[in-house]
């Protein structure tokens, strides 16, 4: 595989967790009334900060 390629797969995997992840947060914040765990917030927006650094290098 290119390294484009492999690159390409990586932020989808990356953005499918992370879609994931946003989902079960806002269907817990919709339909229970549970507000997340800082904690939880805090990890999203580090796979955020790598996935803008994984699309960012060249």
């Amino acid at each position: 595989m290119t390294d484009i390629r492999q690159k390409k797969e990586n932020i989808k995997m990356h953005l499918k967790d992370l879609r994931q992840n946003l989902k079960k947060m806002h269907l817990e914040v919709s339909e229970e009334l549970i507000l997340p765990k800082p904690g939880d917030v805090k990890d999203l927006m580090n796979k955020m900060d790598e996935l803008l650094k994984l699309i960012e290098s060249k």
